[in-house]
């Protein structure tokens, strides 16, 4: 068992790591930027400060909110396969965003946009639907909710199509991007506020029940027998996890697989523990999401790739991976 020692002592490097990765790719692109013309103030610190590092603090968010949610959805729906974009819930933010376009919404609250706030929404309403849906199985976790989730990213995904095909041409390039995963670094100071406070509302609740989602994690019957009850755990961490994904897909888009691609990995390194695992998670894809964006950046400088782009490269082949090898459940009974 982990000391508290030493997970801060991990996390220590974790963030050194993290530190050191955001500053190479922020030097790295079409332009390269130097540390000598930053600290003098030359043009590099103007690009520096002003586009590149805004953009990679988006990442940072993102990748972590993303990462951190996909490993508490594996552990509650008992499936390596569940993460925030299979189970639809960035398919309701999709949504969300396309309904505002098509409607001609302008307006903004404060400097929080239309499309933020509807895609912050269509992502908890999906959330409310895919746990109503599920709840038709009589279970509140496992299959019935994984594919609950499944059939409402594709119905989403195919009204998507749909209001696409019907779209003008300008709103149409208003959401296309979006609608790929991409990351600007002019988001408004307001959306960045709300974001960080509920992605970090969100992550102190699953710190906080990292040691239940540890019971958990061993079976339902266990968990019981451990005193944990299974049926008040779920929805708390659910709605967490939820929180963490709608923050993060209304500041970016719909950018799939780091939710997938990180836990595993992160698992495979660090073990189960979710004391460890969910910090982990966090700092492993706040990095993985600014790498993927800085090559996303500099692939082809002259049409810059959406970051969801790069991310579903890279997750295709890893998700067929884990179905090959998964042919059985290995987080424990359903609920």
């Amino acid at each position: 068992m982990i000391t508290s020692r030493q997970l801060l002592k991990e996390i220590g490097f974790g963030v050194g790591g993290l530190a050191a990765v955001v500053l190479l790719c922020a030097l790295i692109g079409s332009e390269p930027l130097s540390l000598e013309g930053i600290v003098k103030g030359r043009p590099d610190a103007q690009i520096f400060f002003q586009v590149r590092l805004p953009r990679l603090m988006l990442a940072v968010l993102v990748g972590a909110a993303l990462a951190s949610s996909g490993a508490v959805f594996q552990v509650l729906l008992r499936n390596p396969l569940a993460e925030p974009y299979i189970l639809g819930i960035s398919s309701g933010a999709g949504l969300g965003v396309m309904l505002a376009v098509l409607a001609g919404f302008q307006w903004s609250w404060g400097e929080l946009s239309a499309q933020s706030l509807f895609a912050f929404i269509g992502a908890l309403a999906t959330t409310a639907l895919v746990w109503w849906i599920g709840g038709f199985t009589g279970r509140t976790g496992g299959p019935g909710m994984i594919l609950a989730g499944v059939v409402v990213n594709v119905f989403f995904s195919a009204v998507i199509m749909l209001l696409t095909a019907l779209a003008k041409a300008g709103q149409i390039q208003t959401t296309l991007f979006w609608l790929m995963g991409f990351l600007s670094s002019y988001t408004e100071m307001k959306i960045w506020v709300v974001s960080v406070f509920l992605a970090g509302a969100g992550f102190g609740i699953l710190l906080w029940l990292s040691p239940q989602l540890n019971i958990l994690s061993l079976g339902t019957a266990q968990a019981r027998s451990l005193g944990v009850v299974p049926e008040r755990l779920f929805p708390i961490a659910f709605i967490a996890a939820s929180l963490l994904t709608s923050a993060a897909v209304s500041l970016s888009g719909l950018i799939g697989f780091v939710g997938l691609i990180v836990p595993h990995s992160v698992r495979l390194i660090f073990g189960p523990d979710h004391r460890r695992l969910l910090p982990m998670c966090a700092l492993f894809g706040a990095m993985f999401l600014a790498i993927a964006d800085t090559i996303a950046r500099i692939l082809i400088p002259q049409a810059q790739l959406p970051v969801g782009v790069i991310t579903a490269l890279a997750g295709g082949p890893f998700f067929l991976l884990l179905m090959i090898r998964q042919s059985k459940p290995v987080y424990g009974g359903g609920l």
